[in-house]
């Protein structure tokens, strides 16, 4: 079966994985792609993992399973109208019913009677005609603008289907019970993303933690578990694990140096930690001071959850095999296997490692796919978002139908990415699109010398946001590529700074402070360098990104096409 642009269609992807409290039963999202239709279709999947008995319900997400398990909450959304319907379904009969119709719902949670849960719900002015709002940033990425945007946290009865209690506040990231008591986290504005205010609510509002460098995130009823940092000065450090008993802080993993991408913590204390080394995000159990990772190097894990006496339930992919739910109670039991039949006849190739010396003899990890044949093949160069983001050994679909197709895939982890220590991710900051860049050539220098069948006069790059950006950067620095697909793209860090939901503050740790005088400002920028750009150019860019706003592709392809220069542009109106 051959690989083509549509064969995603065929593939099966797993998420919003939830287990019960006791372990025994397991919900997650089934989605498909309908390419005919342009949508996704989402199917909520029940897993009992004693008796291997499937249950399904149809055009569901955010499976919520009660604590006694007789229960289920699921949403069912409309995007266009922002619209969200929240379901109650009996899982023994399957049988649903409407508990509330209402916009922006951003989670839910049942409380430990299996009866009331909590509803956090985003709330704006919904004028269809304009918006307003007086605060910074005026929009978030993957939200649009504020609008005076409120957050209200409602305490529902289940059985009454009434709203019993409710509360707001302002910039509430999540919310969670903590026994009887409701737990969420505030981002501080004038700090975003790195400080929060952690409050509670019983019958009036408290503050527990008052501009500290960590959000809430699981609760044991005895423990709270933080995600974060001490002392957090950039965004760009490294968040770890912590666990609050309602006196001092204490740290989970913070001495093993590696960041966090997800944690739990169980009835016990014990906790566990999504950690990424190198390419590989690792399965980690915390108890008594002490690391057991749980799962192999050679694969990424996407998501866990925990019951109450410590059962995991997570998702797990590999550079060939696509997200399957596995269980680990003491050893590791693989139950989905969705995508089994179709990579068979698919057959995705396998990673093959490379260790570069960087210009400074720094030690640079990639990945490179190689395709079948012997006859000279073109060089397709992949550059992960972030910059602190991370290749390694994950499936990769696009590289997989290059692949397929006859061409190589390079993939690198310069200097910036996640996975090493903290320094070697701080180091981009303020010399973005320097050393980082050198670090990729170096790798695409190391693997021309060890693959004598790439064309050489056949080398393109392609990224989407920080990899936009590096696109764009490549083929104004270098006379390497022939083309280059820039999705996302920076072209202008002083426009970022001023337009970004983030560029008040992220640009600033980024390219430098003083964007109205600091030079790095236009030296880093590939905006002004249009004329030394011989590849031909695709932009891809989405009017609805708000982290990297629509103008940076604009700009860029204007200047471009005004020199006569080889560029197109494809604008989405959402993505």
């Amino acid at each position: 079966m051959p690989w083509n642009e549509d064969t995603f269609t065929k593939l099966s992807y797993l998420r919003d994985i939830t287990i019960s409290n006791d372990g025994s039963l397991v919900a997650y999202v089934l989605q498909k792609a309908n390419l005919k239709e342009n949508k996704y279709e989402n199917t909520i999947v029940i897993e009992d993992l004693s008796s291997g008995q499937k249950k399904y319900a149809e055009d569901g997400t955010l499976p919520r399973i009660s604590p006694d398990r007789k229960k289920m909450l699921y949403l069912r959304t409309d995007e266009e109208k922002k619209q969200s319907d929240l379901y109650l379904m009996d899982i023994e009969s399957m049988t649903s019913k409407r508990l509330i119709k209402t916009k922006n719902i951003k989670g839910i949670a049942w409380n430990r009677d299996s009866r009331k849960i909590l509803i956090l719900v985003s709330k704006k002015s919904d004028d269809d005609d304009l918006w307003y709002d007086s605060s910074i940033p005026v929009w978030f990425n993957g939200e649009g603008f504020r609008d005076r945007e409120k957050f209200v946290i409602q305490i529902y009865d289940t059985e009454g289907e009434v709203v019993i209690d409710e509360f707001s506040d302002e910039n509430v990231v999540n919310a969670f019970w903590h026994g009887d008591e409701i737990i969420y986290s505030v981002n501080r504005i004038e700090n975003l993303f790195k400080y929060y205010d952690i409050r509670s609510y019983h019958t009036t509002k408290k503050t527990l933690l008052d501009n500290v460098p960590y959000m809430a995130i699981d609760s044991n009823d005895k423990y709270l578990l933080l995600y974060g940092r001490k002392n957090r000065k950039k965004l760009s450090e490294h968040s770890f694990l912590y666990l609050y008993d309602g006196n001092k802080i204490i740290a989970v993993n913070e001495k093993y140096g590696l960041e966090s991408e997800d944690g739990k913590i169980d009835i016990s204390g014990k906790v566990y930690a999504l950690t990424a080394d190198a390419g590989t995000i690792y399965l980690e159990i915390y108890a008594g001071g002490k690391r057991k990772r749980i799962t192999e190097p050679g694969h990424y894990i996407n998501a866990l959850d925990v019951s109450r006496d410590g059962k995991i339930a997570f998702l797990m992919m590999s550079e060939t095999e696509l997200n399957e739910l596995y269980i680990y109670d003491s050893k590791i039991r693989k139950v989905t296997s969705y995508n089994s039949e179709i990579l068979k006849k698919l057959k995705p190739k396998k990673y093959k490692y490379i260790s570069v010396n960087s210009f400074d003899k720094k030690k640079i990890d990639a990945w490179y796919l190689k395709p079948e044949g012997r006859k000279k093949s073109p060089l397709v160069v992949f550059v992960h978002g972030g910059p602190k983001g991370m290749y390694g050994y994950y499936f990769h679909y696009t590289a997989q139908l290059l692949v397929s197709h006859g061409y190589y895939a390079l993939f690198v982890n310069p200097r910036g990415s996640t996975g090493y220590n903290e320094k070697f991710a701080l180091e981009v900051l303020h010399k973005t699109g320097l050393g980082d860049f050198k670090d990729i050539m170096a790798a695409i220098d190391e693997l021309l010398k060890k693959e004598q069948r790439i064309d050489h006069n056949k080398i393109g790059i392609t990224g989407i946001s920080y990899g936009g950006y590096m696109t764009n950067w490549a083929i104004t620095q270098s006379p390497l590529f022939r083309v280059a697909i820039s999705e996302q793209g920076i072209s202008y860090w002083f426009t970022s700074y001023a337009f970004s939901d983030v560029g008040l503050w992220y640009d600033k740790e980024v390219v430098g402070d003083n964007p109205f005088e600091n030079n790095n400002y236009r030296k880093l920028s590939p905006l002004f360098y249009v004329d030394s750009v011989k590849a031909s150019v695709l932009l891809i860019h989405s009017m609805d990104d708000y982290r990297c706003p629509i103008d940076q592709s604009l700009m860029f392809y204007h200047l471009l096409k005004e020199r006569n220069k080889d560029a197109h542009m494809v604008m989405f109106k959402k993505g």
